[in-house]
């Protein structure tokens, strides 16, 4: 691997807090521990800015709201209970409900009939912020192996194929790839998430009113996700993509053709203005998906570890960075205090029952969707599949 190469430089380019999963939070820790955690990821947020204006490192950062939007009328209301979570933290104007025509003054896509705003979001080119990164620490006298393959984990460094590196602290933070190493896989399941970038369209999104800056999402399970890019592009994304088994990460989860089609014709659903305009690039890839959408940081022993950011991990894994460092200093203060850090542990069924189910599930979800874009009844087998995580106490994406 090479740094940018996996998650950090092909996601989608979404900055976020994690004000999303403020009721998670609430629930799960209290009204004071959930307010500081969605603090905490405002500040992350904030600081990839400073540090991109600090070290001149021009990775397109934005800021502007976020939308979550309904494109069914089954889809309309689905963040109140975000909404009612912010209110009750006494910070109402986090996440706020808009009706049909306030969300069309911010992108007129005929789907959009309303939507929650979400205050404080950005965007960024994840490659050239990753690689930025990457400049910034060489210069810095960093040391950085690239294509060093890990086969081992010990308390005392890791091994690799053609060496041993002993330290006196491990930070894993592999995104999907942790469910390699033993004690880890349980904690991940890996999903995949794929993107097609459209050619430069600054006609089509000024038709749309769309010139905030505003990352979209829309309300369904396995979402579709959107921003525009500094050169006029629109970047069009969905979470629909297959299983990975154990570790796995070749093959369809990394491009599935099928889902790049159906991506593209989503697209095209989505904004008509863009049919007969050329898509120049598609990719896909492997997410860590934690069983409470949040991400997780904690210790064992020497090895100090930060995954399953659950498709959310440029702001976080700011935040990530601040936990892990003082984790591997043995330092303890108001950020290794934060919920995320040792939270209670929660678990997924070993393989093949979690690739085998959460395939199952997966496809119900996919059908669940269809059949709401379509206005159409969900049948109640379908249903019933696509409500086991939340029978079982799992939240997946959205």
């Amino acid at each position: 691997a090479v740094c940018g190469h996996g998650p950090s430089g092909r996601n989608g380019g979404f900055c976020e807090t994690l004000w999303g999963d403020v009721d998670t939070l609430r629930d799960q820790s209290g009204v004071s521990a959930a307010l500081a955690v969605c603090r905490a990821s405002e500040d992350a947020v904030r600081g990839i800015g400073s540090w991109c204006r600090d070290h001149d490192v021009d990775a397109w950062y934005r800021e502007a709201p976020m939308l979550q939007v309904a494109t069914t009328e089954s889809q309309l209301g689905s963040w109140d209970e975000e909404v009612r979570a912010c209110a009750d933290l006494d910070a109402p104007d986090e996440i706020v409900a808009l009706g049909a025509e306030e969300t069309q003054a911010r992108c007129a896509s005929p789907l959009f009939k309303g939507a929650a705003l979400y205050r404080l979001n950005a965007t960024v080119h994840p490659a050239r912020l990753a690689l930025g990164l990457r400049e910034r620490l060489l210069e810095r006298g960093v040391r950085i192996h690239e294509r060093t393959e890990v086969t081992k984990l010990a308390a005392d460094g890791v091994q690799t194929r053609t060496g041993r590196v002993r330290a006196g602290a491990v930070v894993l933070a592999v995104n999907s790839q942790a469910t390699r190493f033993p004690g880890y896989r349980l904690s991940l399941a890996v999903a995949s998430s794929h993107i097609v970038l459209t050619e430069p369209v600054p006609d089509v999104i000024d038709d749309l009113g769309w010139i905030g800056g505003e990352a979209i999402v829309d309300s369904r399970t396995l979402v579709h996700y959107m921003r525009t890019t500094r050169d006029g592009r629109i970047v069009f994304g969905w979470g629909g993509g297959t299983m990975g088994f154990g570790a796995r990460a070749a093959g369809r989860l990394e491009l599935d053709a099928t889902v790049i089609e159906r991506t593209r014709d989503s697209l095209v659903r989505f904004f008509p203005q863009l049919r007969g305009r050329a898509v120049t690039h598609a990719w896909g890839g492997p997410i860590d998906v934690s069983p409470t959408h949040l991400p997780i940081f904690a210790s064992r022993g020497n090895i100090h570890h930060g995954f399953g950011f659950t498709g959310n991990g440029v702001g976080p894994s700011y935040l990530g960075g601040e936990i892990l460092a003082r984790l591997a200093l043995d330092r303890r203060d108001e950020r290794t205090s934060l919920a995320i850090v040792e939270p209670d542990r929660k678990l997924f069924p070993p393989e093949p029952f979690r690739y085998v189910g959460g395939s199952l599930i997966r496809r119900a979800l996919v059908r669940k969707d269809r059949a709401e874009d379509a206005g159409r009844p969900t049948g109640a087998l379908t249903a019933l599949v696509a409500s086991l995580p939340r029978r079982l106490g799992l939240r997946l994406p959205r």
